[in-house]
């Protein structure tokens, strides 16, 4: 299968202009485009899963899991964070079952499910954007 070359120019500028909001982006920030990425590849997964691409919807919710898992879940501070740092990789793990689930079920509820959850999560995260120390915030660790 071909592209065409002003897809493949879109898609490269695409991913250029990614990889610069990421590297001239501060902590917080990282975190809010991982939960953009994060709903981001749960809506592809549900528009797969409804044309019956069974490879796009595996692809889309194994790179939602590795949000999960990677980046939130990795990146949360147990020690500092408290109970919000508990309950947050509660929320991710569960989400992951849920979306490991839908993958080996073709649940759609579930992938609702877990867009339910998320959506609160990452509107708050943003909104809680420079208020208090960085180290305090249970995802940003010690030094962030």
């Amino acid at each position: 299968m071909f592209t065409s070359v002003h897809s493949r120019a879109a898609s490269a500028y695409k991913r250029v202009a990614v990889e610069t909001s990421v590297q001239s982006a501060d902590p917080h920030t990282l975190v809010g485009l991982l939960y953009d990425a994060l709903l981001q590849s749960i809506a592809e997964a549900r528009g797969a899963m409804s044309r019956g691409d069974t490879v796009a919807k595996g692809a889309s919710l194994g790179k939602a899991v590795r949000i999960l898992e990677e980046g939130l879940k990795a990146g949360l501070n147990l020690r500092e964070g408290g109970d919000i740092a508990a309950n947050l990789r509660q929320l991710y793990s569960y989400s992951t079952l849920r979306l490991t689930q839908a993958n080996l079920r073709n649940d759609e509820k579930a992938l609702e499910e877990v867009a339910r959850l998320i959506e609160p999560v990452a509107e708050s995260w943003k909104q809680i954007k420079g208020q208090g120390p960085t180290h305090l915030h249970p995802v940003l660790g010690q030094g962030a």
